[in-house]
């Protein structure tokens, strides 16, 4: 699997989606769930002749199982291969129930995706529930994965921001000889430079963390804005992501956010994640981190 985006005419982001590769010619693209009739109308309205788009929404629902003791868990209700690698996906069953497991998590921790079927899910849920593992919500999971500098749909990701002022460079493919939506803008902006940029950055926050489209300043010129904040529990900090000139993204760099009228130091951090920035929890886990027992495994229901 991988993530796919999906720009305008301008180069700025419409959505974004997972795209799971079944074969040469079935794949299955998961998109955000208020996103649902956005993505469809957009796939549907541009689909070439050939191509079948099905919605499967009412027919699939999705658990995420995550965190160090996920793997052992798992490993007692179904034969899976549950070695296979980070962000691969296989057919396999789960408590005899048919499901697809993808091995990837928005949290930023190891875990699965089990997908199934509406009337098997409960069952499922009930097992790995009472196998010792944890609810989370969705306040949870949105701390999570600001510690990841993972985007979230109509925040971080909008029309507002081409897919380069998004920081997502490594998925446009200006080489490829194929045209797309956008491709001409985005040559044009590689070429006169990127003017703002994605940031992460740590906040002096004080109670409130920095809510969606607070202001960022530089001195008395304001110079960015934010588009999603919240308390990082696993780095103990307050994070805010957000768009800035591209001259200040430079890690290091000193701005203030104004959080509901008052200013707030803010530090610009290297680019990538705040937790586990190697992503060795993600990509695999060893005997010292799968038997922390100060860790435990949570799932969420989608």
């Amino acid at each position: 699997m991988t993530l796919g985006y999906f720009p305008d005419e301008r180069g700025r982001v419409l959505t974004e989606m997972s795209i799971l590769r079944h074969g040469a010619d079935e794949f299955t693209l998961i998109t955000a769930a208020l996103a649902q009739w956005h993505d469809f109308e957009l796939l549907n309205t541009r689909l070439p002749e050939g191509l079948s788009l099905e919605d499967q929404t009412r027919d699939v629902t999705t658990l995420i199982v995550t965190g160090p003791q996920s793997r052992q868990l798992l490993a007692g209700m179904t034969e899976a291969d549950l070695s296979l690698s980070w962000l691969s996906l296989q057919q396999a069953t789960v408590l005899g129930k048919p499901a697809l497991l993808v091995r990837v998590s928005f949290a930023g921790e190891l875990g699965w995706e089990i997908h199934a079927s509406n009337e098997d899910m409960p069952e499922i849920y009930e097992a790995i529930l009472g196998s010792g593992a944890k609810p989370f919500g969705m306040y949870a999971l949105n701390a999570l994965r600001l510690e990841k500098g993972y985007r979230s749909w109509k925040g971080d990701l909008s029309t507002d921001y081409t897919l380069f002022e998004a920081g997502l460079d490594r998925f446009v493919k200006l080489n490829k000889p194929q045209n797309f939506p956008g491709k001409a803008a985005l040559l044009k902006e590689a070429a006169e430079g990127v003017k703002r940029r994605f940031v992460t950055m740590i906040v002096e926050a004080g109670d409130c963390d920095a809510p969606y489209m607070s202001t960022i300043w530089q001195g008395d010129q304001m110079v960015g804005e934010v588009t999603s904040g919240g308390w990082g529990y696993r780095i103990n900090a307050s994070i805010a992501l957000g768009v800035v000139h591209a001259d200040l993204a430079e890690p290091g760099t000193e701005l203030t956010i104004k959080i509901y009228g008052k200013p707030h130091k803010a530090v610009v951090q290297p680019d990538g994640p705040l937790w586990d920035p190697e992503n060795a929890r993600l990509r695999d886990q060893g005997d010292a981190v799968d038997g922390d027992p100060d860790q435990s495994t949570s799932l969420q229901t989608v």
